[in-house]
């Protein structure tokens, strides 16, 4: 992913690993719900345990609670864990995923880690390209969200009214240093892809991490002018701090998708149909103003989970 989901063992073991820690039984079930009659039968939703992960995570547990499954979740530190031993699609059923995260994992798995790459800025398109992958592995994606998780470049508020800015491109021809995760330099969705897409001249990649306190202090201290964080950072509004627009679209697709089983698949399409409404009613602002919700007003991923979930009527 990019630097963000092609290095999520990277990501989940680094600044984002804030993780809730919340174990299965911490997620939906704290809120009084319960699994009912369980009439649907057994699923288990794994997947990564950082904040947002966990409060997608959580969305499906209920949303699947309600509709008579008896949920388990188990969230884990990495993309690796989940997808060893045959575990995923084999015991667990489902995962909540990013479409270029999915797609690179399994490129490099199959491919080794110098594939060609298959993700685009286009999540369809990316989609398609993993088509024999992912039938391979035995897994179906649903209907990708609108809402996407991609890497993203900030600057002071500050700094973008003194200088008009309000998209990567209205950098060109400017020198700044870039405050990033420790692998950016020459990457295209990163370091390569400012300067040699942009014609920004980075003078200088500080490697203090992925939207980590240092990079954000950095910026809003004047030590860097750009800083790398995700679309949906709902931290930026309450620092000062604004993103700019990726418009010459340098940041493969990383939309929300669920991941699921093919087989478990086949007997369950009322799964399916739940899980692409959640999709539906998911936007990339209205994840930002959820992931805020967890990482400035510290509501707990499942509380804000089950607002959302009736909110939009879904449960």
């Amino acid at each position: 992913m990019q630097v963000r989901r092609s290095i999520l063992t990277a990501l989940a073991a680094g600044t984002l690993l804030l993780a809730s820690g919340c174990s299965s039984d911490d997620l939906a079930k704290t809120d009084g719900s319960t699994a009912g009659t369980a009439a649907q039968g057994a699923v288990t939703i794994s997947g990564q345990n950082f904040p947002e992960a966990t409060l997608v995570a959580s969305m499906y547990d209920q949303l699947l609670t309600a509709k008579g499954y008896d949920v388990t979740v188990e969230l884990v530190g990495t993309r690796d864990v989940y997808s060893a031993a045959g575990q995923f699609p084999e015991t667990i059923q489902i995962v909540p995923e990013y479409v270029g995260g999915i797609v690179d994992f399994l490129n490099a798995t199959a491919n080794g880690p110098d594939a060609r790459p298959l993700t685009t800025n286009d999540p369809a398109t990316s989609i398609e390209a993993a088509k024999s992958l992912l039938t391979d592995k035995g897994i179906t994606l649903l209907d990708p969200s609108s809402a996407t998780d991609q890497n993203a470049f900030f600057v002071t508020q500050e700094y973008a009214d003194a200088n008009a800015v309000t998209k990567l491109s209205d950098l060109e021809g400017t020198s700044v240093v870039l405050a990033a995760a420790p692998d950016c330099l020459g990457r295209s969705d990163c370091e390569g892809g400012l300067t040699g897409v942009y014609g920004i001249d980075i003078t200088k990649v500080l490697p203090l991490g992925f939207a980590s306190d240092q990079t954000y202090q950095s910026v809003l201290d004047g030590e860097s002018q750009l800083g790398l964080t995700s679309t949906t950072d709902g931290t930026l509004a309450d620092q000062g701090l604004v993103l700019l627009e990726d418009d010459k679209g340098i940041q493969p697709a990383q939309n929300l998708v669920p991941a699921v089983s093919t087989t478990w698949l086949a007997d369950h399409q009322d799964a399916a149909d739940a899980l692409n409404a959640l999709m539906a009613a998911l936007t990339t602002e209205k994840l930002t103003e959820l992931n805020g919700r967890i990482s400035v007003d510290r509501e707990q991923p499942e509380v804000v989970a089950k607002d959302f979930l009736t909110s939009e009527s879904l449960i």
